[in-house]
């Protein structure tokens, strides 16, 4: 249920900013990896135009939530940010004080990013950097990202364009003109309908996890929506569960998905996709997802990606041994990468 609620199976869209606006919100730290999260979703999509969504603006990468980087779709931006920035300045507080950032330092940091990025200017973080300098704000010690993320949170700045193969900063105004808001309890209402919509079956204790909300918060959200969903109760653990649920495919499937999918990183309690036995082999204890391979809903093994000049290297590690016709079936969904990179694909079992 929960490949097919994640469009992994259907791939209903066509457009990136409808299935990040479907989804609520994308984990999208590793940059190349979540543009393959989007495009494996998609129908016939290639890296090339999932750039170009974000470059456009149409998807915006930026801190909220938990707090780390998502994609959002641009029409959502703003609200997301009016609901979850609040709990995550909470959360900074006591690192503000370690690293002796006040509201003083932030406004002047606010004031050098509208200033140097007005008018279209994206700039790297060592361009930025260098400004902090000129200005004395202090950015060792980490200070630069938390300079950076408090911008982010109150909707100033965004990721920019890529530029020289470097992420940059943008005016958010910029990027996203149109500012959509909502009231509080349509915000709720509204993030908890896209996540258990999309991520179904889902626990409220999943959804807390996943929007960073408070647990009052959360609870009030899924109360909000409650009547749009089933409850089920399994193994002493409730579920919320589609109205509207579509039949289930039973056909074998085999797809790669890439670090930190939604499939895994979407929920609290991983087991209903990989067993306790292989999970670190796929999640380390650091909180790093790998790259994961799934068959017929359960991970059972990982694979790596090194990108070449005129072709990419994909290594693929089974946690057991594979019968020849997985490898086929691998060899054929190896060339859905090479579609959407573009690229000659060279596949390595290890």
């Amino acid at each position: 249920m929960r490949i097919q609620n994640q469009e992994i199976q259907r791939q209903r869209f066509s457009r990136a900013k409808d299935l990040v606006a479907y989804m609520g919100a994308m984990q999208a730290q590793d940059f190349l990896m979540v543009r393959w999260a989007v495009g494996l979703r998609l129908q016939g999509s290639d890296d090339a135009s999932i750039v170009e969504a974000y470059n456009k603006g149409e998807i915006i990468r930026t801190h909220l939530m938990r707090p780390t980087w998502h994609f959002v779709s641009c029409d959502d931006v703003y609200w997301l940010l009016e609901l979850t920035a609040p709990q995550i300045k909470t959360l900074c507080k006591s690192r503000d004080r370690q690293l002796e950032l006040d509201e003083s330092i932030y406004g002047r940091s606010n004031a050098i990013l509208e200033k140097a990025l007005f008018g279209g200017v994206n700039l790297n973080r060592e361009e930025l950097t260098r400004l902090y300098q000129e200005a004395n704000i202090r950015t060792d010690e980490n200070r630069l990202s938390h300079l950076l993320m408090r911008a982010e949170l109150e909707g100033i700045i965004c990721n920019g364009a890529i530029k020289q193969n470097k992420l940059t900063y943008a005016l958010l105004s910029e990027k996203a003109p149109v500012r959509k808001l909502l009231s509080r309890e349509e915000s709720l209402a509204e993030l908890a309908m896209r996540y258990f919509t999309s991520h179904a079956p889902a626990t409220v204790r999943d959804f807390i996890w996943w929007s960073g909300l408070s647990v009052s918060e959360a609870k009030k959200a899924v109360e909000l929506i409650k009547s749009d969903f089933v409850y089920e109760t399994i193994e002493e653990i409730t579920y919320l569960f589609r109205n509207d649920q579509p039949d289930i495919s039973q056909h074998n499937s085999l797809c790669l998905l890439p670090a930190f999918d939604e499939l895994l990183i979407g929920y609290t309690n991983q087991s209903a996709t990989i067993s306790s036995t292989y999970n670190p082999k796929a999640i380390s204890s650091n909180g790093l997802f790998r790259p994961i391979i799934v068959e017929n809903g359960r991970v059972t093994g990982v694979w790596k990606r090194t990108m070449q000049k005129t072709k990419v290297v994909i290594e693929v590690t089974f946690f057991s041994i594979a019968s020849g016709s997985l490898k086929t079936e691998l060899e054929r969904e190896i060339k859905k990468q090479a579609l959407f990179l573009g690229k000659e694909v060279e596949l390595v079992f290890t």
